[in-house]
């Protein structure tokens, strides 16, 4: 008669887990909830099983207690006992003086190879359905409910990041195709202009912008300019300064009122916590004038008369101060064919294994060997030159490229 006691209670317990293991094996196929399935679990260890108490920890990003019950308040901001780290086997807590030792008796600990996901405390167990000594043999099986437990809502959160992170990918994708559209990409190619560029984001979208807008038959306004950072941030600066530039150019071409105007707004959308570096100009093929301001960015090359000349002339970076004094305006008239070349600091910032940068005097010499080459080419052969120079370097942040060229004045 004992021994079909034993047998039926045997049967019981493995009733028990089975039911338990097909209802947590429901749960997980039909994609029930963090929550759903903590309930489920308590429900199994506490009402089924008889665990008076329980506390799970689980590893995030740190180690967080994800589930309790039946313990008082002095647990409301429970803590992680580095101790337990050191328990790789089931086994009754003797591990620290802390509260955790105090209040439970057998910890549970669960691992995926030699990486701990989680760690089950277990107190008052209910000796009239799990007596404490037999206990220990239904262990293994509290064990692999909590792996099961807990690696479905670590894939549940990775299924949900995974999902944030191709929503974000399809969001980014989309800014990049938007952002392209801010850029002008139909350049004049003529007998006696040809304008190219080029753009490589550092990320896929950037702070880096240039523009060629044609006033009328003889007079164009260009600019390339660059936002302090990267990624989304600058780049929605530097689209608010695109619509600003075309929304300015309705009312005036003077290139001092276009800079004051453009610093103001980045002052007011930026806080002054970005700032922004440009370089503006304005040529007359008519009466063969460039006129510029350089707002605190690298400045562009040009090459005249077999002599090379940095376009230096302007005034300080936009974003920093309300006012910008001491602004100069300067004019250049050319008789003679040119080669102007704009480029943001990506390009100058690219470093070798020496760790030395791009030299101004290496982008001197590529101008000079392909000056009757077009700009687009002249463009390809800087980016070819920063590819090999930068060898297994990334490049260090966005490149934009803006090339002029006069050519055949009719002289």
């Amino acid at each position: 008669m004992e021994d079909h006691s034993k047998i039926w209670q045997q049967k019981q317990v493995q009733d028990l887990k089975l039911n338990a293991l097909l209802e947590v094996t429901k749960a997980i196929n039909t994609n029930s909830s963090t929550a759903i399935l903590l309930d489920l679990y308590q429900d199994i260890l506490e009402n089924r099983l008889g665990v008076g108490k329980l506390v799970l920890f689980s590893y995030d990003t740190e180690w967080t207690c994800i589930l309790k019950y039946g313990i008082g308040e002095e647990f409301n901001h429970i803590k992680f006992e580095p101790e337990l780290l050191n328990i790789t086997e089931i086994e009754t807590i003797t591990f620290s003086k802390g509260e955790l030792s105090k209040s439970f008796e057998i910890v549970v600990p669960v691992y995926h190879k030699q990486t701990a996901l989680a760690y089950v405390l277990l107190g008052d167990v209910n000796q009239q359905k799990l007596e404490l000594s037999a206990a220990i043999k239904h262990l293994p099986f509290v064990q692999t409910l909590t792996n099961i437990i807990v690696v479905a809502i670590e894939n549940k959160k990775l299924f949900k990041e995974n999902i944030q992170r191709a929503q974000i990918k399809k969001e980014l994708e989309l800014a990049q195709n938007m952002q392209k559209l801010l850029f002008p990409h139909e350049f004049p190619d003529t007998e006696n202009l040809q304008v190219a560029a080029k753009y490589l984001p550092h990320q896929q979208v950037g702070g880096d912008y240039y523009d060629f807008i044609q006033l009328n038959i003889h007079e164009f306004i260009f600019c390339i300019a660059d936002v302090s950072g990267k990624g989304v941030a600058a780049a929605l600066l530097m689209s608010n300064i695109q619509a600003t530039l075309h929304s300015l150019i309705n009312y005036t071409h003077n290139l001092k009122d276009l800079i004051i105007e453009i610093n103001k707004r980045v002052i007011n959308n930026a806080r002054h916590e970005k700032f922004l570096s440009i370089f503006l100009g304005k040529l007359n093929t008519k009466s063969q004038q460039l006129t510029y301001i350089n707002a605190g960015h690298n400045p562009p090359i040009l090459y005249y008369e077999k002599r090379f000349f940095e376009l230096t002339k302007g005034c300080t970076l936009l974003g920093i101060t309300d006012t910008l004094p001491n602004m100069n305006v300067e004019i250049f008239n050319y008789t003679a064919e040119f080669t102007l070349m704009c480029y943001t600091d990506g390009l100058t910032d690219t470093i070798n294994n020496n760790g030395e940068s791009i030299s101004v005097e290496g982008l001197e010499n590529i101008i000079s060997i392909n000056n009757k080459a077009k700009p687009d080419f002249i463009n390809q052969a800087i980016l070819f030159y920063a590819e090999e120079y930068k060898a297994e370097h990334p490049f260090p942040d966005d490149i934009a490229l803006l090339t002029l060229k006069i050519n055949d004045l009719g002289f």
